[in-house]
Order: C-alpha cells, then structure tokens, then sequence
C-alpha cells in the first residue's frame, strides 16, 4: 500500500459506500460536493469502459479499494497523487479522468489521440488546416497591413510601434488605451474591481474594433494577450505580428528607467518572476510570424531592425 498516498487521503470516511455504520450514514446526510460527484462518476464510467472491477483497479492503482469506492461516490476528498495513480490503472491520462473539454466527446478523444505526441510543427500544420476547413483561417485582405507588436513589457512595443507608424504614415495604437476606453476605467482597476475574466473580455473586444476600424494600422498589444487562446488567434488571422524581444534583464531595466519601480517593488524575487513569465510565454510568442531581438541594440539600431522585416512584410522594400 502506498503509505503515503493513504495519509492524504486520511480524512476520507472510514465507512466508504456499502458498509452500514454511523460514518457512511453522517456522509449520507451532507449535500455532495458537485465536482466531485462528476470526477466520481468519470471513474466510474471508466472503469465500466474498460471491462475492470473495482478491485482491480485499487489493485493497480496501490490504493485502497474504501478509497476508491469513496472516490466513486463523490464522498472522498481525494489528492492529485491517488488521481495520477487511478488514471495510470484505468489506462487513461490525468486530464480524461478529470474532465475537460477533449473528454466531452468519443470524437474529441480521437482527435487527442492523432494530435498527442506531435511537434510543434506537425501541431501548426494541423491548426492552419483546420481553419481553412471550418472558415476561420486567415482570408483577411487587410492582414498585411495590420502590424501587432507582441512581447513582455519593456519590449519597446510602444516607443517602437510609434516610431513604425510614422515612417509608414499610418495610424498607432496601444490597445492598452483602447481597453480602458472600453472599461471607462483604467486596466490595474479593471483587474482589481472585475478580474482577470472580465479584462480578457474587454481585451477581446478592444481587438475586434481595432480590426473593423483600421485597414492600415500599427498596434501595441499588452503583454498577455497570448495568454487567451481565442484572443491571440483572432490577432493571429487578421494582423501581421512581430514578437519584440529582449532579454530579461533589458526587460526589466527599460520599466524601472521609464520610473516604473513596481517590479522591484511587488517581489523581492522580481527577475525570476520575469523569467518565469517569459518563459511561460515565449512558446506562444514564438507563433508570431516575425521576430526582432532587441537585445543589446540601441533604440535606433532596433528601429531600424523592426522597420526592415515590416517594410519587407507588406510589400513596399
């Protein structure tokens, strides 16, 4: 048995479903916690999939078989380590057992199934297929002359994008500006009156007019913009966009000499939080279909650099 995985799971009810004594009528009274009735029920419903009985499975899974059947019924408070190990003996991955969206369907799983284990190339191919079969691939006329920089803050999205803007004589906008607009707020109250679901909304929606209004357009995206899937796809089909790079410490630098000091102030540890944000994000920032790396360069030498692969973009080197 595994010691451990039991101790978590200590608070369980000592009775599980099927005996009769005083903890399983105590259990029986209080209203069952929702998601867990659901994650029982997927346990279940695997189980029975899968041609196992309960015995076997906790055999498998080196928990105990009250445990398992306390899981099955909703009434077990069960840890993320007894999960791992029931979703490895009913053969399935973590994410099957605890239900999102690619378990709602026999089809979704199938689907899992081909694109699991793909590279990231093979992964892009199939995401660009797919829009041109369901409509949603970037037909857009206009995308060449939409130019979105993406990146952390202290990019130089805005000081650059306003500087690209002028030598293509086209409009600038920070989109930051355009959320708060929206919000009749700024973005920090946004966040702190409404949370982070509603400023993704007014994200998406800041992006949608800037698309319908500007055919020719530069536009300064906030940081997390790539954090929303629906949101950066939508950037992604109607806008050319050019992940603005830097290091981690020019990140940080360029904010603190804008007399931005909340970094530093927010976390004693505030270069590895940066890190760790870059890092979470250069995968998604990769997507971008151009890049400049401004580390190193001055403000001059990065114009120059975005101002080429630009120009080249849209056609007019």
């Amino acid at each position: 048995m595994n010691e451990h995985v039991d101790a978590v799971l200590a608070t369980a009810p000592e009775g599980g479903p099927g005996n009769s004594n005083s903890n399983s009528a105590a259990v029986a009274g209080e209203a069952k916690n929702p998601l867990l009735v659901a994650l029982g029920d997927r346990v279940r419903n695997l189980r029975a999939q899968r041609g196992l009985t309960r015995k076997a499975v906790a055999l498998s899974a080196d928990v105990s078989e009250r445990h398992l059947a306390n899981l099955e019924y909703g009434i077990g408070n069960a840890s993320i380590l007894v999960l791992q190990q029931v979703a490895g003996a009913l053969h399935c991955s973590l994410a099957e057992l605890v239900g999102d969206v690619t378990t709602s369907s026999p089809e979704w799983l199938l689907i899992r199934e081909l694109l699991e284990h793909r590279s990231e190339a093979d992964l892009r191919r199939v995401r660009v297929a797919l829009g041109e079969m369901l409509g949603t691939a970037s037909v857009d006329p206009a995308r060449h002359r939409r130019i979105a920089l993406v990146g952390l803050r202290g990019a130089g999205k805005s000081t650059l994008g306003q500087m690209l803007a002028e030598d293509l004589e086209i409009p600038f906008i920070e989109l930051s500006r355009e959320i708060e607009k929206l919000a009749g707020c700024s973005v920090r109250e946004i966040h702190d009156l409404y949370g982070t679901n509603a400023y993704r909304r007014y994200e998406r929606r800041a992006l949608e007019e800037a698309v319908q209004i500007y055919s020719e357009v530069v536009i300064a995206t906030p940081g997390g913009i790539v954090s929303d899937p629906a949101t950066f796809n939508e950037l992604l089909a109607h806008c050319t966009t050019v992940w603005l790079q830097a290091a981690p410490e020019e990140h940080m630098g360029r904010v603190a000499a804008q007399g931005d000091t909340r970094p530093m102030a927010a976390s004693k540890e505030a270069m590895e939080d940066l890190r760790r944000i870059l890092n979470g994000r250069a995968a998604f920032y990769s997507k971008a279909d151009l890049s400049v790396d401004t580390s190193g360069k001055t403000l001059q030498q990065s114009f120059q650099a975005l101002r080429a692969v630009a120009r080249q973009s849209i056609g007019l080197v």
